[in-house]
């Protein structure tokens, strides 16, 4: 039923990291059969949610996304809202960054092949994935999600850290302690044997700072996308 694939839309609508099968049918109370299994193939056939297949999982732990862009600003701004509010008071509050954050990566997972090529990958053989590591509620570890994976075949990685900004980006300490943490986390639980790249893709590109210099290899901005 299209009620089924309404739920599943506004579910990943308001989940900025997107959602497994499971947290998709337990949040929508949908079952767990074949039904559930056809409405997620028909969202994503029709353009509207995306899955990746996380690093070195199986494929039932795929990480749906909503992509569709009308549908998140949609869900985000016009339904069920006061359409006579002025805009100007909406661009840069809380709920407009979550939305240009959750557009934006689904522009740049749309991408993918532009953001390889603007990293000189061509030629080099790649598989794309996302990961994420979250701990039971009896662990005291630290989880960790990574947005998008490029899995070289030259024995490299990109750990991809897409990041919306009105702006050009600084990275300040906090949030360089953020993404050394996913770095961490990602080598301690996986284990690659591979060297492992930051990789920032921005709207605006990175200022150069001591924790840019020391953390972050390649830096691209959303012109990447459309060269």
């Amino acid at each position: 039923m299209a009620d089924n694939h309404l739920k599943a839309v506004r579910a990943l609508a308001a989940a900025s990291r997107g959602l497994t099968r499971q947290e998709i049918i337990d949040k929508c109370g949908l079952s767990s059969g074949g039904r559930t299994t056809l409405m997620l193939d028909e969202l994503e056939q029709s353009g509207f949610i995306r899955s990746s297949k996380p690093y070195d999982k199986e494929t039932k732990e795929a990480i749906y996304h909503l992509v569709d862009e009308f549908s998140l600003f949609y869900l985000k701004f016009m339904d069920k809202a006061d359409l006579t509010t002025n805009w100007s008071s909406v661009r840069g509050n809380a709920s407009y960054l979550i939305w240009g954050g959750m557009a934006f990566e689904a522009v740049c997972l749309k991408h993918v092949d532009q953001i390889k090529n603007a990293l000189g990958l061509k030629g080099i053989s790649t598989r794309e994935s996302s990961w994420r590591y979250l701990p039971s509620k009896s662990m005291k570890d630290d989880g960790a999600q990574i947005d998008l994976l490029i899995d070289r075949d030259d024995y490299s990685i990109n750990i991809c850290e897409i990041k919306f900004y009105m702006g050009e980006l600084t990275i300040s300490k906090s949030y360089a302690g953020e993404l050394q943490q996913k770095l961490d986390v990602f080598q301690e639980k996986v284990k690659p044997k591979k060297a492992l790249f930051l990789t920032l893709i921005t709207t605006y590109g990175v200022k150069e700072n001591i924790h840019s210099d020391n953390l972050v290899k390649k830096s691209l901005t959303m012109d990447a996308l459309f060269s």
